[in-house]
Order: C-alpha cells, then structure tokens, then sequence
C-alpha cells in the first residue's frame, strides 16, 4: 500500500481532524464476537465491515480492534506470528483494506492493537531459535537465559507469569539435552522480545509503518508499559507478585526505558497526516506514573485504569477523577475514561452487588447492576476527556458467569496464582436480532454460547425503545457531540451536594449530578434536563434524582 494511497483513505474523514482524539469516543470490537460474515460461528473482518453503519448511528468517532493477525490463538490473538498478516479465521489484507476504506467513508477512524512485547512462539524469529539451538543470534532478541541450580534445572529467576507460574520454561536442545529458559511474562507459548537488541526495535519501526501506511488512525499498544526490564533480570523476592502490581514499580513493568522507546515511535507518527495516534495499555502504580506515557513527545493517550476499577462510590470516584485530571494537565494530555473492556467483567455485572474487583463471578442484581451501569456511563461521557466502549456494554449486556468449563478458551483458565481466567464471560458474542440463528451473530452459531435471555437484550429488540440503554447511548453521544461544554477539557467545577452525590458543572452550561446511593435524594434543580438514566421529578426548583441515576442538565 503506497502512502499516496493511505493519505487518499484520510480524504473522508472530517476536515476538522486536528486534536480528534482530545475527547473523542472510540469503540472497542473484539473481532471474534462482534459480527461472523462467513457462518463459521466466529466473528471476521468481514463481518465487521458490514456492521459499520451502525457503529456510525450509535455515534462513537473511532474503532478500536482487538488483534486479527495470524496467531495459532494460544491468547484469543495476543500471540502474533506475523505482524503483517491477517489471520485466516478473521480474513485477509484486503479485507482489512476494505474495512479501513469504509470505516474512513463513514468519518469512522480506526485503531489497531499492536502486542510489541511479546510475539507467539510459532513466530519465525522464535521457531528458528529453537531450531538453531545455543548461541543462535536470533536468542538475543528474546530473553534466553541458563537456569539456576547444578544442572540449570530452576528457572533463571523469581518472576511468575500474569497467567499463573513461573515466567520462564525450559528449552530442549536440538540434540534433545535439556536447554536454556526463556521468559513469558504471559502464557509460554508468548515468548517476551529482547527490545535492548537492535533488531526488536527496527522490526517494529517497519510494522509501525506498514500499518500506517494502509491507513490505520492508529495503535492501541498492548502492555506498553513491559517492553524493558531491568538490567540483570533481578529476583523480586517472594510470591503473590501479582498483588504488587498494583502498588509498586516491578522490574518487569513500568521501566522507564520505555519512553525512548515511544518518543522513537512518536516521530512516526508524526510523518503521516491525519492525526495518527497511539494508546498506551499502561498499568502502572499510579496515574501520575500513567501520565509519563503521554508527555508531549510521547504517545497521545493512555488506558485509566486507575478508574476502571474505583468502586461505585461518590467520594472514591470524586477522588479519582480529581487525580486523573490533575496528573494529566501537566502533560497537556487528555485524561480517558473506561468502564469495560474484554479483560475485565463487564460494569453491568461488577455493579450489581457490594464493592468488588475488575474480575468476579457472581452474578448479582441484573435490575441494580443495570441501573448503575447507565448511570456510570453518563457520568463517564460527561468528563472531560476522551472515553472508551466496549462492545456490547451499549446493550446492557452483563458477564456470562455460568460458562461450563468445557467451553471456557482464556488460557489463564485452570491454572493457579495468576488471573482468575474467567475472561471469556465478557467475551461471548453479542446479540444483533431477537431470533435466528446465535441472535443474528452470524448463521453458523457462535464460539461461546449465549444466554437466552439476550434475545431481549439485542439490537433489534433495543431500537426505538426509548427506554433501551441502547437508545440511552444514543442518545448520549448526540447530545456530547452536540453540547459545547462536552467533550475535550482539563478541569470540572464541584458543586455542592448530599452526601452520596456527584454534582459538577462544565464551563459552557452544563452540569451532571450522580446519585450513588440506593435512596432517591432531592435536590435544587441546576437547570433543564438534558438526559437522564432514570426518570427525573422536578417541581418548584427541586429535583428528585431517583437511587443509582445520573443526570445531564443543560443551564
């Protein structure tokens, strides 16, 4: 794909396209369950692209996809054996070129998941390595160290996988004597890159470019902050590292030899028209460390997660949204804001009972999970900034937690001391019709199965219902685009409120109170209702915010 030809995809999008990503929305799909084209029962490229139009009714500026290259799937597409390639499951090159063409015809931008830490171990650099045994020069652009103990039969060092375990297995040589260790900060078959070789570096800079120039807006960066680790590989020292991850500055994650990296990668970015942009999957300790990925000569924007996770809790939510703007506007980056994703148990379902983490499997309260669900939503799309959706979440669509085991595919599943495994519940592909075959999924089933119950919960049943959460989506997103004090900004007002209540104003006449409490609670209406979760009552200058709801009021 020739650059005279990527800048011609761009001629469709809007002509006011500087600064774009500031505060737009941007539309996570997962490729192998939002739409199947060819009835194999998993979602595709295709499948994707004839889905567009109503990605652009619902409102959202951009599209995120998750990965689609070629992968033998060990991590639902997170293993990458050719970064150029698209995967014969999800279609091929000139599918994606199709989808980038129409998404760009529509003023839909799209966004491509890059995994730059690890690739799979069926990639060629990988396979030859084995292959070629001890000293190959293609080790050096992984981490191939030799094990402890007298026989080097003890991992290299203390470090255990996200996924449970030890971060290192053992090689066989080709003579079939034990080898050497490398590392999988992930599963074993995701072979962590070297990126002190040269060569990672280079490979990357190319892959980068290739993207771009088929036109792609730009790259969410899957575990941006673990491409450096510290020098020497040193132990950690004890167990349970998955709990720090949270809290402290591993020596895995969060180098901060990664923003050479990423100013190398701005510069790229840089070259092309448009507004290309990057996204950093950055967990780190705090949101003032997050805010060193978007300095000014790094990458554009970077996941909160610092938010995804704050309970529904007036004052934990107060306090987090206070510092995700304050360690943003020094680095003159916009703050971003995230509910769900395909990581995490979806919010309708991590609402729906007592305060809990990003992954459970209770069930809960689907008619309480729900109502708070909308209202954090509307509060989201009232910050300044830039937000995020994952698919489905504009259904209303809870987890699936009652999967049987036999059908789960996350790979974390069944092993110990890592992520509980329980992905696949927010995985499972969402439902387009009332009837037919998977809901309207694709006519060949889905890959997971689907709850009953989400006949009601599709597209088709949702549209024109003016109750429906999907026309509360709808409804939102025109208003945020329409409304002047929506959208991009640094700063809110707070106003004064009841104790378990959000209440704050946007320069431009705006103002969104949230009712976090299970009680309806009465206050002096700000203005006129703009849009609200749940049915509002307002006389004499006083509103009643009903329990779990938030409010747009336009003054």
């Amino acid at each position: 794909m020739t650059q005279y030809l990527a800048d011609a995809h761009h001629a469709d999008l809007p002509a006011a396209s500087a600064d774009w990503w500031r505060d737009a929305v941007i539309y996570q799909v997962y490729p192998r369950s939002f739409a199947d084209g060819n009835g194999d029962g998993m979602g595709d490229l295709p499948g994707i692209r004839s889905r567009l139009p109503y990605l652009k009714e619902l409102g959202v500026d951009a599209v995120w996809l998750s990965p689609f290259y070629a992968s033998p799937q060990a991590d639902a597409g997170y293993d990458v054996a050719d970064y150029r390639a698209i995967d014969p499951m999800f279609g091929t090159l000139l599918d994606a070129d199709a989808l980038i063409r129409d998404a760009h015809e529509l003023g839909l931008r799209i966004i491509v998941d890059l995994v730059p830490n690890h690739s799979s171990d069926a990639h060629e650099w990988f396979k030859r390595a084995l292959k070629e045994g001890p000293g190959s020069a293609l080790r050096d652009r992984y981490h191939f160290r030799p094990g402890k103990g007298e026989n080097g039969e003890l991992p290299p060092n203390d470090w255990e996988s996200i996924f449970g375990g030890s971060a290192w297995t053992r090689t066989e040589n080709p003579d079939g004597t034990p080898g050497d260790w490398y590392l999988h900060l992930f599963a074993p078959e995701q072979p962590d890159f070297n990126w002190e070789h040269p060569a990672v570096a280079d490979e990357f800079r190319s892959i980068l470019r290739f993207w771009l120039d088929m036109g792609v807006d730009g790259f969410r960066i899957d575990v941006a902050h673990g491409l450096v680790k510290a020098p020497g590989l040193p132990d950690i020292g004890g167990s349970d590292q998955l709990k720090l991850l949270g809290s402290d500055v591993m020596p895995f994650f969060d180098q901060d030899g990664v923003h050479e990296i990423y100013r190398a990668w701005r510069k790229i970015l840089d070259e092309y028209p448009g507004d290309r942009i990057a996204v950093a999957e950055a967990w780190t300790p705090t949101v003032e460390r997050t805010a060193n990925y978007v300095r000014p000569d790094e990458l554009h924007q970077a996941f909160n997660f610092q938010y995804l996770g704050t309970h529904w809790v007036a004052d934990e939510l107060r306090r987090v949204i206070d510092e995700s703007l304050d360690a943003m506007r020094p680095v003159g980056a916009p703050a971003t804001w995230v509910l769900s994703n395909h990581d995490v148990t979806r919010h309708a379902t991590r609402f729906a009972g007592p305060p809990a983490g990003t992954q459970i499997r209770a069930a809960g309260d689907r008619e309480l999970g729900l109502r708070r669900a909308r209202a954090a939503t509307l509060l989201m799309l009232a910050l300044p900034g830039s937000a995020y959706l994952y698919q489905g979440e504009e259904l209303g669509l809870p987890d699936v937690t009652d999967l049987p085991d036999e059908v789960r595919q996350d790979p974390a599943f069944g092993r110990t001391e890592g992520q509980d495994g329980f992905r696949d519940g927010c995985r499972v592909p969402i439902p387009w019709t009332a009837e037919g075959s998977s809901y309207g999924f694709g006519a060949g089933g889905s890959w997971l199965p689907q709850p009953d119950s989400w006949a009601g919960l599709s597209v088709e049943a949702q549209t024109g219902d003016p109750d429906s959460t999907l026309e509360l989506y709808r409804s939102a997103l025109a208003a945020r685009r329409a409304h002047p004090a929506l959208g991009a900004g640094d700063a809110v007002e707070w106003l004064e409120a009841p104790e378990g209540v959000l209440a704050f104003r946007r320069e431009g006449g705006f103002v969104c109170t949230v009712n976090t409490t299970g009680t309806a609670v009465r206050i002096p209406a700000p203005g006129r209702v703009l849009l609200a979760g749940s049915a509002v009552r307002t006389a004499e200058g006083e509103a009643e915010l009903p329990a779990d709801t938030a409010v747009w009021w336009t003054v």
